[in-house]
């Protein structure tokens, strides 16, 4: 029976390749589409589940410290990410209120939780319960967690807004920044490894 560990799928044109021994910034590419196939990687089980632990302590941050405070004439109001899909939620676009809770706060939360749970037992060399079902929702969930999005946006308001009133950004903000990098390097394109490592 042939086995199929060490292919690779192109997941642009669907074309497959052995898979290959990366050196310190290499990656592998399709040779039909330039699709990446496989990065170079030096993250280990352990630095991944600080790195986890570390995002999910700037969610929280996020979360719940204002991104922005606006202050005019003696009058301040501050924001946090889940004043916004509130008060997206008081208009007429509610379903859009929903996508924003979804992409900003609910995908990166179950990201880390699934990132959490896979890597505490790959630290002892394990396999966690339902691992098929974390990895594939961990696949699914990628596109819709969307918290580099959300920054470009408050930067964008800070910016605009900075002109016209006393913009102070938050704690929030920040926090956000930190944890869209570090969801990127930990539960990006690379997070398939983590199939050949178990």
């Amino acid at each position: 029976m042939a086995t199929t560990d060490q292919l690779i799928i192109c997941e642009h044109c669907d074309c497959v390749y052995e898979k290959v021994t990366l050196a310190k910034h290499q990656k592998a590419l399709c040779t039909c589409c330039g699709g990446v196939l496989q990065r170079y990687n030096a993250l280990s089980v352990e630095q991944r589940l600080a790195l986890a632990f570390t995002a999910a302590m700037l969610w929280i941050f996020a979360n719940f410290y204002p991104v922005m405070s606006i202050s005019m004439k003696g009058l301040k109001n501050s924001a946090t990410l889940w004043d916004s899909v509130l008060a997206l939620s008081q208009g007429p676009i509610t379903f859009i209120a929903l996508v924003a809770a979804i992409s900003i706060i609910i995908a990166p939360l179950f990201q880390l939780v699934l990132l959490i749970w896979v890597l505490s037992f790959a630290l002892v060399h394990r396999r966690s319960p339902g691992f098929k079902v974390c990895m594939r929702w961990l696949e699914t969930l990628r596109p819709w967690s969307m918290l580099e999005v959300c920054l470009l946006g408050a930067m964008v308001a800070v910016f605009k807004l900075a002109g016209l009133l006393d913009v102070i950004p938050g704690i929030g903000l920040f926090a956000l920044a930190v944890l869209s990098l570090l969801l990127i390097r930990i539960a990006g394109r690379d997070v398939r490894e983590l199939w050949d490592i178990l």
